[in-house]
């Protein structure tokens, strides 16, 4: 439950109250107790602990919705945590805006992230969620963002509500129980099979699940895009009413998308070569990996790992290049002396199909020097091995490989 009852966030949409975010915009959270107990001269204790939590909350939401809406905007303890990110509701909203939608319900809307995306482009959004703050934080929203006129706030049990009048249905269900993050689509609030249900009976719907979704949970009639931001993969999205059996891995900013109906099997497995590819996570988790091993005429270092390698350097947007100098068995000594010679004091670990963890192998080794390396703890062939190397050059310094 959050600390915040509704009666405390109303206060903060109060003259007295947003000028008192106002002033906490640039506070450090590290003085609060001293800071508290100046405001509670002037202000009611309840008041100072909302905003006090507020301006916490927004600063952390930067990151996720830029500076110039994170302080205009509202969040409760967890909602800004599990809102959509900004650039990941604008693309979507995209989406729906090029399909000619023009009305959507936007059904587990938390704190409004995607209702304001869609409404940024004119489309007009029934934004519904069951819990009373949260609906008091997202109507708040639409305020402060100018977006009021397009957005209706409705709190109410999402199962109840009526979405035949809109052109498109978004369903975004909590993953998130008393115990963690759930795992089990049938245990999201509503359960993946509600949503489904309800996206059939739409001209157009998507539904955000986590991006650990297996594929055969994928309906036959739905397209499946996983969605990565800046290298780090954000959500995938069931859509209907748009490319039935589609995978689509989409790449932000841009976007950039790699997709199929007829994904290509596995590329066969064979030795390093001087190049090795790290595919982006969009592309790992839609298993498009096959299709861009043949982009750069590449192969697999081992059937079960997801790095591409290849003899020539080609420019891919869909994974990062690294030029390898040594493959060595898997061994911390060997790879401590190594480091040593070459005055490696920088030192990047990445994994795939090892047990060991970057920062147990840096205290191990204790990497010390001015120059820099990459080294990559993963399987070749079946063997534990260690690929050392570094980035390879800016994209536009490498040969274009196929379209």
């Amino acid at each position: 439950m959050d600390p915040v009852t509704p009666e405390d966030f109303a206060a903060l949409l109060t003259p007295e109250g947003t000028a008192l975010l106002d002033a906490l915009r640039d506070h450090d959270p590290a003085r609060e107790l001293a800071l508290a107990t100046r405001l509670r001269r002037d202000h009611p204790a309840a008041l100072v602990s909302a905003a006090l939590g507020q301006a916490r909350l927004r600063q952390r939401a930067v990151a996720k919705f830029g500076a110039q809406d994170a302080f205009r905007m509202y969040f409760t303890s967890g909602g800004g945590e599990m809102a959509t990110r900004a650039s990941v509701a604008a693309h979507r909203a995209e989406r729906f805006a090029a399909l000619g939608v023009r009305s959507v319900a936007d059904l587990c809307c938390g704190i409004g992230g995607d209702a304001l995306a869609l409404a940024r482009l004119g489309i007009r959004v029934l934004a519904v969620d069951r819990d009373p703050l949260t609906v008091a934080v997202a109507r708040a929203n639409a305020r402060a963002l100018g977006l009021a006129d397009l957005i209706e706030v409705r709190e109410a049990d999402v199962t109840d509500v009526d979405v035949s009048a809109y052109d498109a249905v978004f369903v975004d269900p909590a993953r998130r129980g008393g115990r963690g993050r759930v795992f089990d689509p049938e245990g999201y609030s509503p359960p993946l099979s509600w949503a489904v249900r309800t996206a059939r009976t739409a001209r157009y719907a998507a539904i955000k699940i986590a991006p650990g979704i297996p594929h055969d949970a994928v309906p036959a009639e739905a397209e499946a895009e996983w969605i990565s931001d800046q290298g780090d993969v954000k959500e995938a999205v069931l859509w209907f009413g748009t490319a039935p059996g589609t995978v689509r891995a989409t790449l932000l900013p841009g976007p950039r998308a790699l997709h199929t109906v007829d994904p290509l099997p596995d590329p066969a497995a064979g030795p390093v070569g001087r190049w090795l590819y790290e595919p982006d996570g969009a592309v790992i988790r839609a298993h498009l990996v096959a299709e861009v091993a043949a982009q750069l005429d590449g192969r697999l270092i081992d059937p079960t790992i997801a790095y591409v390698t290849a003899d020539a350097l080609r420019a891919t947007p869909y994974a990062t290049a690294y030029e390898i100098t040594d493959v060595l068995p898997f061994g911390l000594k060997k790879l401590k002396a190594l480091l040593r010679e070459r005055g490696v004091g920088i030192l990047t670990v990445k994994k795939r199909g090892s047990a060991i963890e970057p920062e147990e192998l840096r205290r191990k080794v204790k990497p010390q020097g001015p120059n820099s390396a990459t080294v990559f703890l993963t399987r070749v062939a079946g063997a534990p091995s260690m690929l050392i190397g570094s980035p390879a050059p800016a994209p536009d310094a490498a040969a274009p490989g196929p379209a």
